[in-house]
C-alpha cells in the first residue's frame, strides 16, 4: 500500500499511562474500503489504538495522519474529524434520557449544523437500514443490547463518516444478539465502508475482513489477509492465540 491512498496512517504511535507502555510504536496504514479486523488478547492495546485514532486518548508520541494530515496539528476541526471517523463503542454510549430518534439527530444538529428536519430524515433512513425504525420513540432502557448497538451504528452512519471504528461492538451483548449486530456490520463491509474493528469474533475477522492485524503486548505482531493469518500464521504468538479459537 502506498502512502498516497492511505485514509489513515499511524507512524510510530506510542501511548503510555503512567509507567505502563500500552502502545509501543504502531505503524499501520488503512486504505479506502478496507475492513481491518484487529485481534489479540485483552490488554494488548487494541482499544487504546482505536481511541488514539479518534483522539479520545492523546498519543504519547508518534503521528496519526488523516489523508496525509497530522490530526493533532494540521486539521482545522476536531469535531469534523471525529464526524468523519465515526466510533461505535462496546457499551453503546447512548443518551438514556433521549429517544432513539433523538440519539441519532443530536450529533447531526450539534456537529454538522443540520436542521432538525434534515437530521430526522437522515436518522430515519439509517434507523430503517438497521431495522430500528419501529423504535423511534423508545428510550435505551426499553430496548435490548443488540438493538442499542444497532442504534449506535445508525447514529454513527448518520454523520456520513468516511471511516467507522468499532471497539468490540459485540462483547457486551448476550450471545443471541451478537448475530444481528454482525449482520449489519457485514452489510456495511459489502457496501465498501472503510472499517477498523477490534473484535473477539474470529469468524467475522476470518470471513468479512480484508486484513487481519494481530496485536500482542502493545505492538503489531503479525498482519495479513484472513487466509494468511488464519491459514498460515508465521509467528508463534499468533499461532498460540488462534489455537484457542480453532474449535469454535
Amino acid at each position: 500500500m502506498t502512502e498516497n491512498n492511505a485514509v489513515i496512517e499511524l507512524k510510530g504511535l506510542c501511548k503510555s499511562f503512567g509507567k505502563v507502555d500500552v502502545l509501543k510504536g504502531i505503524d499501520m496504514q488503512v486504505a479506502k474500503g478496507e475492513v481491518v479486523a484487529i485481534i489479540g488478547s485483552s490488554g494488548s492495546g487494541k482499544s487504546t489504538m482505536l481511541r488514539c485514532i479518534n483522539l479520545l486518548e492523546t498519543p504519547t508520541t508518534g503521528e496519526i495522519l488523516w489523508h496525509g494530515q497530522n490530526v493533532q496539528t494540521e486539521i482545522e476541526s476536531l469535531y469534523k474529524y471525529r464526524a468523519s471517523v465515526g466510533m461505535v463503542f462496546q457499551q453503546f454510549n447512548l443518551y438514556n434520557n433521549l429517544t432513539v430518534l433523538q440519539n441519532c439527530t443530536l450529533p447531526q444538529i450539534k456537529v454538522l449544523h443540520k436542521s432538525k428536519e434534515e437530521a430526522e430524515k437522515t436518522a430515519k433512513d439509517y434507523l430503517e437500514r438497521v431495522g430500528m425504525l419501529p423504535y423511534l420513540n423508545a428510550r435505551p432502557a426499553q430496548i435490548s443490547g443488540g438493538q442499542k448497538q444497532r442504534v449506535a451504528i445508525a447514529r454513527a452512519l448518520a454523520m456520513n463518516p468516511e471511516v467507522l471504528l468499532f471497539d468490540e461492538p459485540t462483547s457486551a451483548l448476550d450471545p443471541e444478539m451478537v448475530g444481528e449486530v454482525l449482520a449489519v456490520m457485514q452489510q456495511l463491509a459489502q457496501e465498501g465502508m472503510t472499517m477498523l474493528v477490534v473484535t473477539h469474533e474470529m469468524a467475522f475477522a476470518r470471513d468479512v475482513s480484508t486484513r487481519v492485524v494481530y496485536m500482542n503486548e502493545g505492538v503489531i505482531c503479525e498482519q495479513g489477509s484472513p487466509e494468511e493469518i488464519f491459514g498460515n500464521p508465521q509467528k508463534q504468538a499468533t499461532k498460540d492465540f488462534l489455537s484457542r479459537f480453532r474449535n469454535q
